[in-house]
């Protein structure tokens, strides 16, 4: 169940940022243990001057096209499986969007079940549909 803001500086085309989306999603489905229907996003579209990053932190050349995956996870996965998710999203975005892998950035946070109510007032339960 994980919520991801994707920021991004604006000039994106609409159909570009649907691929985006649904590519980042289908690579959770693929590597992250995420049900096809658990999609929740929030796209991000800055003005240059509002994102602000450095050209070179821990990566070789970001440039205007760097994204920043900031994923809310709601249940813990593994060093392998986080690594794994990285090197494909990675992978993905290149080869489908051309997206250079120095301009992508992943920020994983985990929280429980219990920070979670996806409506109806009620708290989330591994396992309870509504």
């Amino acid at each position: 169940m994980p919520l991801t803001r994707i920021t991004l500086r604006e000039g994106m085309s609409d159909a570009r940022l649907q691929q985006l989306s649904d590519l980042y999603h289908e690579t959770l489905v693929e590597v992250f243990d995420v049900p096809p229907e658990d999609k929740f996003q929030i796209l991000e579209a800055l003005p240059a001057k509002a994102l602000v990053y450095h050209p070179h932190y821990q990566t070789g050349r970001r440039d205007g096209d760097f994204i920043l995956f900031q994923i809310l996870a709601g249940k813990p996965r593994s060093t392998v499986v986080k690594q794994r998710l990285y090197e494909r999203l990675a992978e993905r975005l290149h080869a489908e969007l051309g997206i250079h892998p120095d301009n992508l950035m992943v920020v994983i946070q985990q929280n429980g079940s219990e920070e979670w109510s996806f409506g109806r007032g009620l708290m989330f339960r591994q396992g309870v549909s509504l």
